[in-house]
């Protein structure tokens, strides 16, 4: 077999996720994935350090492109301004090349494995590190920045989660975008977003005592 194939790193990408939802994390081996793929272990080891680098391959990037993305940012923007304008970019870099059903499918095997929960929440945390340090060099105090990472985070992390739920329809950027809308609006308002519908309204008056049955 040649020392270069063609789409290897996909092939070995598309058979991890078969075996990591067919039999589990945990079951699979490296030789199982090689060969579901047709390729060699060492070729494996070119690509990953690992089987769970096949899930998380280029996390080590996520500072460096935050931190990219704050210094091109205009010098003008405020921290919330920075964060509407800059977080649909920011995703669609983070996800570039990556098809919706090969994020569902990630996700899914994500979910059924706690260790796996785990290393994706410590991408997050490292993305909020980075956020906070970057405000911080646009002249933030410690406080703001450190609030403001958060608020792009959970912004992120929730609108990533409804677009998929919503087999991405809307589009992550119009996702994006009606997430941090009702967080706009849930800090101005203190009241239910604008984008929940008339049922889920009147749960949440329910649950508030807004609404009483009868």
């Amino acid at each position: 077999m040649g020392r270069w194939q063609p789409g290897a790193r996909e092939r070995l990408e598309q058979a991890a996720l078969d075996l990591f939802l067919d039999q589990g994390f945990t079951e699979t081996t490296v030789p199982q994935i090689t060969a579901r793929a047709g390729l060699t272990t060492r070729t494996f080891f070119r690509h990953f350090a690992d089987k769970r680098e096949v899930l998380f391959a280029g996390e080590e990037s996520v500072p460096e492109r935050v931190a990219r993305l704050m210094a091109e940012a205009p010098p003008s923007l405020g921290p919330m301004e920075l964060i509407a304008e800059g977080l649909a970019p920011a995703a669609a870099e983070i996800f570039e090349g990556r098809s919706l059903d090969y994020l569902l499918r990630r996700r899914a095997a994500i979910d059924a494995e706690p260790a796996l929960r785990e290393r994706e929440l410590r991408k997050f945390s490292l993305m909020s590190e980075a956020l906070e340090q970057g405000f911080r060099d646009r002249g933030v105090d410690d406080l703001t920045a450190r609030l403001a990472a958060e608020i792009a985070v959970t912004t992120f992390r929730i609108a990533v989660a409804r677009w998929l739920d919503q087999h991405g329809d809307p589009d992550l950027p119009a996702t994006i975008n009606q997430t941090l809308a009702a967080m706009r609006h849930l800090t101005s308002h203190g009241g239910c977003s604008p984008f929940l519908t008339t049922h889920d309204e009147d749960h949440h008056r329910r649950d508030t005592g807004q609404l009483h049955d009868g």
